[in-house]
């Protein structure tokens, strides 16, 4: 099969860039040809954010070059991974022009909610779900602290939900979770055309020990990650295990000033993927004590790789991905004294935290691992070029009754 990837990078690197680097090597892995269409939002800042925002709703030059891609290539059928806000929805008209199948994944909610998040001043917040005009997005500046870049944004979105480009125009949507397929179901996409497929790890890293006198958090330091609230567990009295943050983003200075004022914090910044592995081999658990509705944070999958416990929030999907039969544990969404409980228990009792390894391991080789995640690509992929084929054949027939 020859195939389109596309994706739009943040300017900081997260877990969809990753996801879409690991699609690629697998497909290729496993002998089909991969073509990359990408766009960057390094240049985005100042008024830019505004005019940026603005070309979400469509991009002539997106348009042609994708056309002219999949021409060039014979392109079977096109994936992508995130759209916003440069490539935008003027990709999925591109492909149907071409009668090629359009495959979308649903890694953020940004579809839904102008900040990606569903979450306004650190709590869950839906006011824009199901809206025909999310005007709560712009009224509370939800993206980027500007009216102005929300506007822009949330134009995009009630230009292609009254135009029908989401339900019409795209062939297969891929959640990360039946959590956020039932939301997106919510916000009217059509549910018989969202597959569930999550993330996954290639290689098989190896199992940690757990040996290491710490608890780990790697991730995007920013509000949403709920940073402010595991830096007010770590000064409890309670808990006197190391906490080792991987990691760069917004939050970095307030880390960084924590770290300076306890000794139990240990910040080392961002870390490649390889030490990223060494450091959750070694923790004796994760900690994710996220406030938003996360996809499925890449994180989860690669500590259940190697064994090692989580400790997350009851919020959204966590609490279907972190469960005690599968090597997690929750604590309540935003108690401080809730997750100071849970990390006291596996910091007092390294006994527990052994015994959660082989649950944690099992949850990764049963849900996550590369074999099962392209068997489901294979699905999807295949759902796609049916709906692709049953929506040309009406065209085509649409077409002649017209003469």
């Amino acid at each position: 099969m020859r195939l389109l990837l596309c994706h739009n990078f943040y300017q900081q690197a997260g877990g969809e860039d990753a996801c879409f680097a690991d699609e690629g090597r697998l497909l290729e892995k496993h002998g089909h040809t991969v073509v990359r269409y990408e766009q960057t939002n390094d240049h985005i800042s100042g008024f830019r954010v505004v005019t940026t925002a603005a070309q979400a709703i469509w991009n002539h030059q997106t348009y042609r070059e994708v056309r002219q891609l999949i021409q060039e290539h014979q392109i079977d059928l096109v994936h992508c991974t995130n759209t916003f806000p440069v490539i935008s929805p003027s990709i999925y008209y591109a492909c149907n022009r071409e009668r090629v199948p359009m495959v979308q994944s649903l890694h953020n909610y940004r579809m839904a909610c102008a900040n990606a998040y569903f979450l306004r001043e650190d709590k869950v917040c839906l006011k824009c779900l199901g809206k025909r005009f999310p005007i709560a997005a712009v009224s509370h500046a939800c993206y980027r602290g500007s009216r102005l870049a929300s506007l822009a944004v949330a134009t995009m979105q009630a230009t292609h939900r009254l135009s029908g480009t989401w339900r019409h125009r795209v062939d297969q949507f891929i959640a990360l979770t039946e959590f956020g397929r039932e939301l997106f179901i919510r916000h009217g996409l059509p549910g018989d055309r969202i597959f569930v497929k999550p993330n996954f790890v290639d290689p098989v890293p190896e199992l940690g020990s757990g040996s290491g006198d710490y608890a780990l958090f790697v991730g995007r330091l920013s509000p949403e990650k709920g940073i402010e609230l595991m830096l007010k567990a770590w000064r409890s009295e309670a808990i006197q295990l190391p906490l080792r943050i991987v990691g760069d983003g917004p939050f970095l200075d307030r880390v960084k000033s924590e770290a300076a004022s306890n000794p139990l914090i240990q910040l080392t910044g961002h870390l490649s993927r390889a030490e990223v592995q060494t450091q959750m081999q070694q923790a004796r658990f994760l900690v994710l004590p996220s406030l938003w509705y996360e996809g499925l944070p890449r994180t989860i999958v690669e500590a259940f790789a190697v064994g090692t416990p989580v400790i997350a929030s009851d919020v959204g999907p966590l609490t279907q991905l972190v469960r005690p039969d599968g090597g997690g544990m929750t604590f309540r969404l935003g108690r401080v004294e809730a997750l100071t409980a849970a990390v006291q228990k596996l910091s007092a009792s390294p006994e527990i935290a052994r015994a959660m390894r082989p649950l944690a391991r099992a949850e990764f080789e049963n849900h996550y691992s590369a074999d099962e995640n392209y068997r489901s690509l294979m699905t999807a992929y295949a759902n796609a070029q049916a709906v692709s084929d049953r929506r040309h054949t009406r065209v085509k027939v649409e077409q002649s009754s017209a003469i």
